[in-house]
């Protein structure tokens, strides 16, 4: 498989790019910055390119059986609202209206967990615990907002495309082990750590979800939970949810330290399990 990868520079898209080669495919790594860490290799090609630059973007896809959208802003604040916005959410249709021009019909595209409002929040709103794709979304910051919104261009272009198979995929905090994010944490009581449901998601699990959701037997566009089944602390759950959310409902298992976000639709569907 010919695989276009955007963000290709970045952690994650580097991750993908990585897992990608190490099973057989070629790559083209799609970046506006030049990779410091790759390795010249015969089946990966870098092509420098901005996602908002539409023919510059489609140019660099012509030709591949599958895009991997990873590009974005990661998280508001390093940039002004507007701009963190705008290049996430011209982006993402940028991937998805440049992929149906050049016969791409396979996309897995970055989303957050923070589409449904979370850590960016001044403070979040939860319906239950733990959180599945079903919950309704409060964002309210520019960055969630953008990932909220490519999520409803993959149902808008599915609906127009039939063909198209599109997932959005909502990692939290990828890191390369749990005990990074432990690290740096620090301490988990603290109502910024609570913002963020003490969860975390590793490199490898987040590139191996991107991977099947390309071949995955599913229709239209989905959005997944890709986040590990534990907490980054090993105070209970539960005692995390009574401290901090107390008139929150628990609809799932929360028993040890169990994570607050429900991932079975992934397993479901794709086939993904964090620890594999």
């Amino acid at each position: 498989m010919k695989l276009a990868v955007t963000g290709g520079s970045g952690r994650v898209g580097g991750a993908v790019i990585g897992m990608a080669l190490k099973r057989g495919d070629s790559v083209v790594s799609i970046d506006r910055v030049n990779p410091t860490n790759q390795e010249p290799q015969p089946n990966l090609t870098f092509v420098q390119a901005d996602i908002t630059d539409y023919a510059a973007f489609e140019n660099a896809i012509r030709g591949c059986d599958a895009l991997v959208h990873m590009a974005a802003i990661p998280a508001p604040g390093s940039h002004p609202d507007h701009v963190v916005h705008n290049n996430n959410v011209v982006g993402s249709y940028n991937a998805l209206r440049a992929a149906v021009e050049v016969g791409i019909t396979r996309v897995c595209q970055a989303s957050s967990v923070n589409a449904t409002g979370l850590a960016y929040s001044r403070w979040p709103r939860f319906d239950y615990f733990p959180l599945d794709e079903e919950h309704p979304t409060y964002n309210e910051d520019p960055y969630s907002l953008s990932k909220w919104i490519c999520e409803e261009q993959g149902n808008s272009f599915a609906r127009r495309y039939e063909n198209m198979v599109i997932s959005s995929m909502r990692f939290h905090w990828v890191v390369p082990e749990r005990a990074t994010a432990v690290a740096a944490r620090g301490y988990s009581q603290t109502e910024a750590v609570a913002k963020n449901l003490w969860a975390y998601t590793r490199f490898d699990a987040a590139a191996r979800a991107c991977l099947l959701a390309l071949t995955a037997d599913f229709s239209g566009h989905e959005a997944f939970y890709i986040a590990a089944p534990d907490t980054i602390t090993d105070i209970p759950s539960l005692e995390l949810k009574e401290k901090y959310f107390p008139d929150v409902p628990v609809r799932g298992d929360l028993s040890g330290n169990k994570s607050f976000f429900n991932s079975s639709k992934a397993e479901r569907l794709l086939g993904w399990k964090h620890d594999q």
